[in-house]
């Protein structure tokens, strides 16, 4: 039995998407509130403190409902099996090969004979917030407009990703910024994430972007994150 099994493709058509922190508390009725709604996927990742134990509790609770579910790999050593699929993070604008390749290379040195790579994708991060936790534990290096520009017609025209994710977490973006990124991919689904709270910023981001992510604002006020379905 493969270990890395999902029970199905990524889901191609999705346009907003709940994540969740394992390592942050969450009530049932939260839970209940985001997992039933509208949104297209949850996904469960985190930076801190994400173990083995917390991805599979929080699993166990998410199970109970018919909602597809993804894990984002932030450590070859939380890794747990019955997810729909699985995402392998690699940071683009690093120095640190730690972090674009280097778990990568030790989670397959660990796991290839048991990995189904029908339900694992890659997801290219371009980190923008200096002041985040990701840009800080990935040595992330600060890029001006034009480089920026330049990974996205490297990651889409020459990589060929299926997705880039642009990440402001804990802050909004620059929207126009995420727009020219959005216009010049031809190939690869632009995926935009931070500062998402309410109706008027999901929706500044939505015709800019493939898909959203919303997570921080589901710990503050849930029913604010349900108004981020638009």
């Amino acid at each position: 039995m493969n270990f890395l099994k999902g029970y199905g493709l990524m889901n191609q058509s999705a346009k907003h998407i709940f994540k969740l922190d394992p390592a942050k508390p969450v009530d049932d009725f939260t839970l209940e509130k985001i997992i039933t709604s509208k949104t297209d996927m949850i996904l469960v990742s985190g930076t801190d403190n994400v173990t083995e134990e917390n991805i599979s509790e929080l699993l166990d609770r998410i199970r109970r409902f018919n909602v597809f579910t993804a894990l984002e790999i932030s450590h070859p050593d939380a890794v747990v099996p019955g997810f729909n699929h699985y995402f392998i993070p690699t940071v683009i604008n690093t120095e640190n090969v730690t972090y674009t390749h280097g778990m990568l290379v030790d989670a397959l040195m660990e796991y290839h004979d048991f990995i189904d790579y029908s339900s694992i994708s890659l997801m290219p991060y371009i980190i923008m917030n200096e002041e985040c936790k990701a840009f800080k534990h990935a040595e992330c290096t600060s890029i001006g407009d034009e480089e920026f520009i330049a990974m996205i017609h490297m990651l889409d025209k020459l990589y060929k990703m299926d997705y880039i994710y642009i990440e402001y977490s804990g802050t909004f973006g620059d929207s126009a910024l995420v727009k020219e990124a959005y216009d010049a991919a031809e190939h690869s689904k632009i995926v935009y994430g931070g500062g998402i709270v309410s109706k008027d910023s999901a929706a500044a981001m939505k015709d800019k972007s493939d898909i959203i992510v919303v997570g921080n604002v589901i710990y503050d006020n849930v029913e604010q994150a349900l108004e981020t379905i638009i």
